[in-house]
């Protein structure tokens, strides 16, 4: 039975996805061993989960493309399905409209993505054509996002002690590729639970536990991996996404990537190269019609224009993990932007 707490726990991990129990006790009004029975059985059963993944851009190596494809109808869950097993796709909607599937592909290179759309997603039954627009810049992604459970005072005592760090060092592309590759394993078995206990993650990678402690807390703090608390539909209040893609004037661009960045409702914004749309954002909301009031406040705004509108039917996969029809996590796939198809 899902109640208040669930909620709040769920939302607090959102804040500090690693947040020892005793951190949030306080803040959450119960005691820590409380809290770690709640998460003990939200895990077990598929209801919450931590994962992990590198931010590209922060990395200094590595890009995220955006893939529409257009399925027979007869096979639109089963190439969904397929290409949810593979490791270059974090993230498989079934989505409404002249689009059956939004994919989210990762990539060490643009060549890489072209692979695989040609490669790969063009050669599996059932699919009829395919869509492709690179991700050039993210505003805003999933991480960010709140079910709006806790009130300031619980978020502010939860976020004490955040905060990422710019990273000045300026890697070369060589020397971003060599480092990515090295801690690789790391983030991948966080990919799979991010409150992994270090000794287990060094076990994981093969690391002395004080220099795996060390590591992830350089590679949080710089933003080059984004820890997230995601929940299936029973603790996100049976929220509907929808993807809203937009061309916007280049004159406005930057002006209307940062109100959406900003917007409550948006769970994820970037700026597309490639493709008729030049800006794609992702929005939760309670209905349809709170979807068309971002849209009609975008419209007040300014010049942009709604070209498609997606409205996610069933999340297959999310951020690696493999999801059922209520939204619950059923197994991982680790990310692997190296992989080949």
């Amino acid at each position: 039975m899902i109640d208040e707490l669930d909620f709040a726990l769920v939302d607090a991990l959102r804040i500090d996805p690693r947040a020892p129990w005793s951190k949030l006790a306080e803040p959450l009004g119960v005691d820590a061993a409380t809290l770690s029975r709640r998460w003990a059985r939200l895990a077990a059963d598929g209801d919450a989960w931590v994962t992990c993944y590198p931010s590209a851009e922060r990395m200094g190596v590595g890009l995220t493309a955006l893939v529409a494809v257009e399925c027979r109808a007869d096979a639109v869950y089963d190439v969904a399905e397929t290409l949810a097993g593979d490791p270059q796709t974090p993230t498989v909607e079934v989505v409404s409209g002249a689009t059956d599937l939004m994919i989210t592909v990762a990539a060490v290179e643009p060549r890489q993505v072209t692979a695989y759309v040609l490669d790969r997603i063009g050669r599996v039954p059932g699919v009829l054509r395919t869509r492709t627009a690179l991700v050039e810049r993210t505003l805003r992604e999933g991480s960010r996002w709140r079910e709006g459970a806790l009130d300031p005072a619980q978020q502010q005592a939860i976020a004490a002690g955040l905060g990422a760090v710019a990273d000045d060092s300026g890697p070369i592309h060589g020397r971003a590729l060599r480092r990515a590759m090295t801690d690789r394993a790391l983030w991948q078995a966080l990919g799979e639970d991010g409150r992994m206990p270090v000794a287990r993650l060094a076990e994981r990678t093969g690391l002395p536990a004080a220099t795996a402690r060390r590591r992830m807390e350089e590679l949080r703090r710089s933003g080059r991996i984004v820890l997230r608390c995601d929940a299936s539909t029973r603790l996100s209040g049976q929220m509907l996404a929808t993807w809203l893609l937009l061309d916007v004037p280049a004159n406005e661009l930057e002006q209307t990537t940062q109100w959406l960045a900003q917007a409550a409702p948006i769970r994820m914004c970037g700026v597309l190269a490639g493709a008729t749309a030049n800006v794609a954002a992702n929005v939760q909301t309670h209905g349809t019609g709170d979807a068309r009031r971002i849209e009609a406040q975008l419209g007040a705004r300014g010049n942009a224009r709604v070209i498609d509108r997606q409205l996610v039917l069933r999340t297959v996969k999310l951020v690696g993990h493999l999801t059922d029809a209520e939204g619950r996590a059923r197994g991982y796939v680790p990310i692997d932007p190296w992989a080949t198809p």
